[in-house]
């Protein structure tokens, strides 16, 4: 619990100075408090965790899962074959510099406003973090360690499954960690430009009737969900990947 002291010891400051700033300005349209919030929390306790949360999770657990599939899929394709990484990793680069708010409603128009247009969201915002952080894993493998396991008689399937697995799982969690937050975001701006449910589409709800601690309520749920995720996998890491702790 020590090693959270900080932190909390900062969030405890924020929250502090944020109620008496926003107290002061007496504008909670535009900055509500963050009691304001907590209270909008429980009144709208019902919809938010009832409807909303529930259809933005769904969006994210789908996008999240094909884009580990993915990202994992195209970072052993590029590790397996030169040719491949030089065909595959300019245009895994370039998906990148594709502005996601600008082509989310073209997403709207060609999937309509059911849930894949926001999956396909998700997916552009974080199958990246994956490939790349996983085929950076593959290459850390040192050379000389391949040459000596097939000097012994290993095949390229044993080199990948003794070697360069364990290598990439220390990175495959931390893609993963980066990947999280990320598809909340990518399931958030796919609800807010198009949907029927979800936090995303309730946070632009509220805005249109200038309700600010009902903006910020689905906003802080989604930080507190994503932070409980990632403190997830972080267990499961400690879990698969011990010896890490002993380097």
């Amino acid at each position: 619990m020590k090693r959270y002291l900080p932190s909390a010891i900062f969030l405890a400051i924020v929250l502090l100075l944020w109620q008496m700033g926003a107290g002061h300005m007496d504008a909670a349209y535009i900055l509500p408090t963050p009691a304001g919030i907590v209270r909008k929390l429980w009144e709208l306790r019902e919809p938010l965790f009832m409807i909303h949360l529930p259809a933005t999770m769904k969006v994210t657990g789908i996008g999240l899962v094909i884009s580990i599939v993915l990202g994992l899929g195209l970072a052993v394709l590029m590790d397996a074959s030169p040719v491949v990484e030089r065909a595959l990793f300019p245009i895994v680069i370039a998906s990148q510099t594709i502005p996601t708010t600008a082509i989310a409603p073209l997403f709207v128009v060609w999937f309509g406003y059911g849930i894949w247009s926001k999956i396909v969201v998700t997916i552009l915002m974080t199958f990246f973090p994956i490939t790349i952080t996983v085929f950076d894993g593959f290459k850390s493998v040192k050379r000389e360690m391949e040459e000596l396991l097939i000097s012994y008689g290993a095949t390229r399937k044993d080199i990948f499954i003794k070697l360069k697995l364990p290598a990439a799982l220390p990175h495959f969690f931390s893609a993963i960690k980066m990947a999280i937050p990320l598809s909340v975001i990518g399931a958030a701006i796919g609800e807010w430009l198009g949907a029927q449910s979800g936090l995303g589409y309730f946070s632009r709800r509220m805005m249109t009737q200038l309700d600010g601690a009902g903006v910020f309520a689905p906003i802080i749920l989604l930080s507190a969900v994503a932070m409980i995720l990632v403190g997830i996998i972080s267990l499961v890491e400690n879990i698969f990947v011990k010896w890490r702790k002993e380097l």
